[in-house]
């Protein structure tokens, strides 16, 4: 009997879980060890941030299913990681501490035979002086316990602006010289316009885009060229035009670096220190590691060997200058190549460079946007893993037949930019492959135009909404759930 440990239940993890459950034998055990009782569709935190959905509608609480499901369950977090055992125990384990109200703080070693390391990143408000959620009249979306505070703060704005009719400012981006997931960030300011509009006080309030991108539509993947229509043009311009169309302004090249009461202070690749005020912004933060350590059998630190930040895979992470990385430094298994039996697919592993190209101000100062592992590739990569340790177990012993790298994967994103049943908006970008190919693809960017597109109207919206149902379905174990895609 193998015994499957899975360290996390957000997209990666709750997906590798429920593939691993349905294909494998019951006498097969599969343990998720998460310290969030609930699992929460994520992509839906932007619609809790206007008030269009509440928390019920985007999360489900996960023992009842587990417990249906045949799968283990344990409320803790991960503590650390003992890859070969201890003096006391051999088998591997980690070492975690209950989150669960009935065994909070207590301490208990997780043995397992294969482990799924898929514990997302850190929430690094931090790393930015100032900026924890829900103070400095700035917010976040990142939970669903953020976006509800966030539609709380926009609310009495909005509220305030219909009584007083005085003018406002709102700030919506990235918080952080590094910070990913701009993509979250960008549904949001599109979002929040539509519902000014809705409430009657749009022309109240000068609406401000503030990013470390170099230029808009970078989105952490160096922006794309793609199909519109007839047309083919770079995301930067279609994302101005949404932009122009929507009276938004924009900054690029910005890396907040702390905020005040209504005041964001920013360094821009000029190396110019300057400040901008508002009455409401939502910033996304850094993504980090969230700092474990590691253990031999002898009780010696071996954390290096399991991460570097987030967790090392089989990707080739050699020191090289920009032009020299290539997509077939990305990994294709998700394994740690000290340790055969862990995995890391979704945000958990360390990717082995950036997809942007890496900028730093006239002042030294690292501003560009981290690579995002987050959405389709998180499932995508969590179903690899998955279908691999299925193949070890059946064989006996280590087996990789499934391989899948972001430098060959693509992804599809419909971004909502306005919801509404008739007035809703989405916008569709597909982009081939994720990382950018510039020896197969060099006149396109790196990337296969045929398959890399973009569209916008109600259109997307309602496929934007119909996803939100689906895939909550999905996670949801429905009847045949595995026939819908990650």
């Amino acid at each position: 009997m193998a015994k499957i440990v899975v360290l996390g239940a957000g997209i990666s993890g709750h997906t590798a879980a429920s593939h691993l459950r349905r294909k494998l034998s019951k006498k097969h055990e599969v343990l998720v060890v998460s310290p969030n009782s609930n699992y929460q569709w994520i992509p839906s935190n932007i619609w809790v941030g206007i008030g269009r959905m509440t928390r019920k509608d985007t999360v489900f609480p996960l023992t009842p299913l587990y417990k249906r499901k045949g799968i283990g369950f344990k409320q803790a977090k991960v503590v650390t990681f003992h890859p070969e055992g201890d003096v006391e125990e051999s088998m591997p384990f980690v070492k975690v501490e209950y989150t669960s109200p009935d065994k909070k703080g207590q301490q208990e070693k997780v043995t397992y035979d294969y482990l799924i390391n898929a514990t997302g990143p850190k929430l690094a408000f931090d790393m930015t002086e100032g900026m924890a959620p829900g103070t400095n009249k700035a917010y976040s979306v990142c939970t669903y316990d953020h976006a509800e505070h966030a539609w709380e703060g926009l609310k009495v704005l909005i509220d305030k602006l219909k009584s007083s009719g005085e003018r406002a400012k709102i700030l919506i981006g990235t918080g952080h010289p590094k910070a990913t997931c701009q993509g979250a960030a960008f549904e949001y300011i599109l979002n929040v316009e539509k519902e000014l509009v809705r409430f009657g006080v749009r022309d109240l309030v000068d609406i401000t885009w503030i990013s470390n991108e170099y230029a808009l539509g970078d989105f952490g993947i160096d922006g794309m060229l793609l199909s519109y229509g007839n047309e083919v043009m770079k995301s930067s311009d279609m994302m101005e035009m949404v932009f122009r169309d929507r009276g938004i302004r924009w900054i690029t090249g910005a890396g907040v670096t702390k905020l005040e009461d209504g005041k964001a202070h920013y360094e821009n690749l000029d190396g110019e220190y300057k400040t901008e005020e508002f009455d409401f912004a939502m910033l996304i933060p850094a993504f980090s590691g969230h700092g474990f350590k590691a253990y031999d059998k002898a009780g010696g630190d071996i954390t290096d060997r399991l991460f570097k930040g987030f967790m090392v895979v089989d990707a080739d992470y050699t020191p090289r200058p920009y032009e020299e990385w290539t997509v077939q430094d990305w990994p294709e298994t998700y394994q740690n190549p000290s340790y055969p039996n862990i995995f890391a697919p979704g945000i958990a592993f360390a990717p082995p460079h950036t997809i942007s190209r890496p900028r730093k101000s006239k002042n030294g100062t690292d501003i560009f946007p981290s690579p995002p592992r987050t959405g389709m590739p998180s499932g995508i990569t969590a179903k690899l893993v998955a279908d691999n340790i299925i193949a070890s177990v059946n064989h006996g012993k280590i087996a990789l037949p499934h391989k899948g790298s972001m430098g060959n994967m693509g992804a599809a994103c419909i971004a909502s930019a306005g919801y509404g049943h008739t007035q809703g908006t989405g916008i569709s970008i597909t982009t081939f492959p994720i990382v950018p190919d510039y020896k197969k693809y060099p006149s396109t960017g790196g990337r296969d135009i045929h398959k890399t597109f973009g569209d916008i109207g109600l259109a997307g919206h309602w496929v934007k909404l119909t996803l939100h149902y689906a895939f909550l379905y999905k996670a949801k174990m429905r009847p045949f759930w595995w026939l819908i895609p990650e």
